[in-house]
């Protein structure tokens, strides 16, 4: 298999610049020196990056580790909230799946679903999206950090929302 420099290079832009050197030696990577027909989404790579990334910080490559890593950004970025506040409504809004995406809410009828750990819709993760965190919106701890930025604005902190946001 093979990702091409192009593939790599958005990889690096979803998943910031940290995975720059990850992404450069991907897109190098060839099938018995041959291009490979198959190719690898950006935001497929990003994520891969992006989970190698986490235990490169540290932390665990799971829930746990994802909020304690998110902790750490929000403490910095001055964004509140704590480990109970955000196990809490991640493990309400998707039951920890990454993946999750909803689409039968109003949200999803107006074709922008709700996505990821905490459910943020793309236009709200793009407007609270934190320097340094993963572009990829399924990214969990950029999710975790977006969505605690906008509770912290519109809620005063992720630990003051007890239902769907």
């Amino acid at each position: 298999m093979s990702i091409t420099r192009t593939t790599a290079k958005a990889a690096a832009r979803t998943a910031g610049s940290g995975a720059l050197a990850l992404a450069a030696v991907a897109a190098i990577v060839t099938a018995g020196g041959q291009q490979a027909s198959a190719q690898v989404q950006p935001a497929t790579l990003a994520s891969t990056i992006a989970a190698q990334s986490a235990s490169a910080h540290g932390y665990p490559n799971n829930l746990d580790g994802w909020i304690r890593q998110s902790l750490a950004i929000m403490h910095a970025k001055g964004i509140p909230g704590s480990y109970e506040g955000l196990h809490r409504n991640i493990i309400r809004e998707s039951s920890g799946n990454t993946r999750a995406i909803n689409l039968y809410d109003s949200n999803a009828a107006m074709g922008i679903p709700s996505e990821g750990l905490l459910q943020v819709i793309a236009p709200t993760f793009e407007a609270y999206h934190v320097a340094g965190t993963s572009g990829d919106i399924y990214d969990p701890v950029a999710n975790i950090v977006a969505a605690a930025n906008y509770a912290a604005h519109r809620y005063g902190s992720i630990d003051n929302v007890d239902s769907a946001y």
